[in-house]
Order: C-alpha cells, then sequence, then structure tokens
C-alpha cells in the first residue's frame, strides 16, 4: 500500500483538496485499494473544522465529495507512518522542520513552486488546477 498524506497550513484548504482530488483520481483509474491517502495541517488553528465552504464548492464543481472531514495536525506517528508527504509552501516546510527537525527531511513540495493559498488568494479555481497538476505527477511517478 502506498500511503501518501497532503499538508498545508490549516488542513482547510489546499491539503484537503489534494486528498481529495488524489482520492477521487485513484478511484476511476481503479486503484483506490492501492493507496491510503490523508490530509493534515501544520498549526493547531482549525483543528476540528471541516473544508473551507469556498474549497467544498470548488470541490463539487468537479464531482468530489468531502463529507465528514475534520483538520487536524499532523503527528510524528504520521510523519513515520505515511511514505509520501507533500506540502504545499515554503512556509509550510518551515512549519515541518520546526515540529519534527531532521525527520521533516522526508516531506517534499507538491510543486516546484509554491501552491497559492486561496484562503487568501480567493482563487480556488487555481489551486484546483495547482493540486490537479500535483495529483496527475504524483500517479505518474508512483504507478
Amino acid at each position: 500500500m502506498i500511503k501518501i498524506l497532503f499538508v498545508c497550513h490549516g488542513n482547510i484548504c489546499r491539503s484537503p483538496m489534494g486528498e481529495y482530488v488524489l482520492k477521487d483520481m485513484v478511484a476511476k483509474r481503479g486503484l483506490a485499494e492501492r493507496f491510503r491517502i490523508g490530509s493534515a495541517a501544520v498549526s493547531r488553528e482549525e483543528i476540528g473544522n471541516p473544508v473551507y465552504p469556498a474549497a467544498r464548492r470548488e470541490l463539487q464543481k468537479h464531482g468530489i465529495r468531502c463529507d465528514g472531514h475534520a483538520a487536524h495536525q499532523i503527528t510524528r506517528s504520521e510523519l513515520r507512518e505515511y511514505d509520501h508527504i507533500y506540502y504545499m509552501d515554503a512556509s509550510n516546510a518551515r512549519y515541518l522542520k520546526r515540529l519534527f527537525g531532521d525527520e521533516a527531511e522526508k516531506c517534499r513540495p507538491l510543486l516546484e513552486r509554491d501552491v497559492a493559498d486561496p484562503w487568501y488568494t480567493g482563487d480556488f479555481s487555481q489551486t484546483w488546477e495547482d493540486i490537479t497538476e500535483g495529483c496527475e505527477r504524483i500517479l505518474e511517478e508512483l504507478c
């Protein structure tokens, strides 16, 4: 089983979008049983909150549901358990380094550039494009 975790600041926009987009992609390819996919935050600010409404609407626009999501902060056990951990921007990388020290070196950026935070940009469709691009690359690399 391939275990993938997406990480962003609050686990209410970008990382759950990554989680649910990749889950949808693997399901459509008949690969769902080969993957365990999740998401987490580097901060504690949004713990327990669902996917942000505008991110949920963007997912729904593409036929993807995200029911039952509750934001949580990444744990050391998740860091060790997941094979591949993808963060969304340089700020997430710094948080991961502060939380886990050298163990955070296994974490990688989803894209070669930062995935813009739609919480600030308001552009959830651009985030959709970035997340989709990153998820396609993951599948190309791993399958």
